[in-house]
């Protein structure tokens, strides 16, 4: 386990921004060198310069696919210098995601040699392991372009959560943007023309009246007003101005209805920006045998999103979970508590053992439901 958070280490001094393109390549090649040096087969996807790494069983179908991201948002550079604190490691990527994707990698290495120990190899593995490089940004050339080709029963997003709690549903993702339009006049005249900024403020206002749930746990759709654009000169009335919103919808919620909605109480345009699937994990009993593992884990829903919303598309259930991070991603203390690394790490590595252990025929009667479609 220690091996995890070494190799955390390495992978947070890769700046692996969506502003420096080659350090995600860069970051890319360790992997690519990780699995050389371990003699695991992989193959490395590009879609749109964007790389993913897949190793999995060569047996077709298998049981259960680690996911993971190696992309991180902006930091200054300190942050992309790794240091061990009172129990955590500090750095940017340390809980999102990049002790993921290096426990991913840690965990594949230790089963692959028990397998060759076992006179076996890759082929014999239950499960395999997607790395991607563009979470932070929607996932649209990694997560969505590989899933396709993983022909497995279960997926294990390790990208939030924490070690308490399994994720089995997130929000899905609305973007408006807002346009209205007025008339430009002298700033001195305002009389003589039409503020186009007074006319969102006042769809605004109206808007606001579709999202006024204010539930304890907050599972209802909400919105944030993100961004305005308007206005050339301080003295000219404008013209035109722009909103962005940020929606998280839940499954109680018609998405289009209410676009169609809205639209019909304001005077403005909307425009669809972005539109994304819930993510939905469902029943599974590769999720109930992880509960009996897991003891003092139960489950759980989280507002925000994750390349997991890609899962349902291609018929692939599974659930999000991770280490704790005190909800520290994106900040500028961003950090992994390392104790839960290392209790997630042995977690999975049981997990991974019962399922090697009907792969091989000898089914322990907690996973006697387990036998992945189209058998071994």
């Amino acid at each position: 386990m220690e091996e995890t958070i070494r190799l955390t280490e390495d992978l947070i001094r890769f700046k692996s921004t969506h502003s420096n393109p080659s350090e995600i390549q860069r970051c890319a090649n360790y992997i690519e060198e990780f699995f050389s040096a371990n003699a695991i087969d992989y193959q490395r996807l590009n879609f749109q310069n964007y790389p993913s790494l897949l190793a999995v069983p060569r047996s077709g179908q298998f049981a259960v696919i680690l996911m993971s991201h190696i992309d991180v948002v902006e930091g200054a550079d300190a942050l992309f210098e790794p240091r061990r604190q009172d129990g955590k490691l500090f750095g940017r990527g340390s809980i999102d995601d990049k002790y993921a994707a290096a426990l991913s990698l840690a965990l594949l290495k230790e089963h692959l040699q028990r397998c060759r120990n076992r006179g076996g190899g890759q082929q014999d593995l239950p499960f395999g392991i997607l790395i991607t490089t563009d979470e932070e940004i929607g996932g649209a050339n990694g997560a969505k372009k590989v899933l396709p080709l993983v022909k497995a029963d279960f997926c294990i997003a390790l990208d939030g959560g924490s070690v308490d709690k399994i994720v089995v549903k997130e929000k899905g993702i609305l973007r408006l943007k807002l346009i209205t339009e007025g008339k430009s006049a002298h700033g001195a005249r305002p009389w003589l023309g039409e503020n186009a900024i007074e006319k969102l403020i006042e769809d605004y206002r109206v808007i606001r009246t579709f999202f006024k749930d204010t539930l304890p746990d907050h599972w209802h759709r909400t919105i944030n007003f993100s961004r305005v654009k308007a206005g050339a000169s301080v003295n000219q009335v404008p013209d035109c101005a722009e909103a962005l919103f940020d929606i998280r919808y839940t499954e109680n919620d018609d998405v289009d209805a209410l676009v169609e909605a809205i639209q019909g109480k304001i005077n403005g345009r909307l425009v669809i920006e972005e539109k994304e699937p819930l993510f939905m994990g469902g029943e599974s009993p590769y999720l109930d045998e992880l509960l009996k593992i897991a003891a003092g884990t139960g489950t759980g829903f989280e507002h925000g999103a994750s390349d997991a919303r890609h899962l349902s598309q291609f018929g692939i259930k599974g659930i999000v979970w991770g280490a704790d991070g005190d909800m520290s991603q994106h900040t500028a203390e961003e950090h992994v508590n390392i104790a839960s690394v290392f209790k997630l790490y042995e977690v999975l590595d049981k997990y991974m053992d019962n399922l090697t252990a009907v792969v091989r025929g000898g089914v322990p009667p907690s996973t006697s439901n387990m036998e992945p479609k189209g058998g071994r």
